[in-house]
């Protein structure tokens, strides 16, 4: 059992954190099949703040990554508990990159 009561699962030989991001996950899947959606991704990487002396860069890992069928870059987060050190990080990816978070 992993923090906040999520089960950790195996899916076509990845992992994932929850039940919930793996079942969005085949949901994604068959919408980039249909050609709904193109370019998925998984666990993005998004630098916040940069590495400083003594001190490693703040980062906010998105679970998807895609674009959808009018050609937007969507940024995904399957979201049970929504903690303050996700929120802070979800404002800073707006204020630093500009994206706004799905969170489904």
């Amino acid at each position: 059992m992993a923090k906040y009561g999520n089960t950790k699962i195996r899916v076509d030989g990845r992992r994932f954190d929850s039940k919930r991001e793996a079942a969005r996950w085949q949901e994604l899947k068959l919408l980039e099949r249909a050609g709904e959606i193109k370019g998925l991704e998984r666990q993005v990487e998004y630098e916040l703040i940069p590495k400083q002396p003594g001190e490693r860069a703040v980062k906010y890992i998105a679970d998807f990554r895609y674009i959808d069928h009018d050609g937007k870059t969507v940024v995904e987060d399957t979201k049970g508990v929504k903690t303050p050190v996700y929120i802070l990080k979800r404002k800073l990816l707006l204020w630093v990159h500009g994206i706004r978070v799905v969170e489904v």
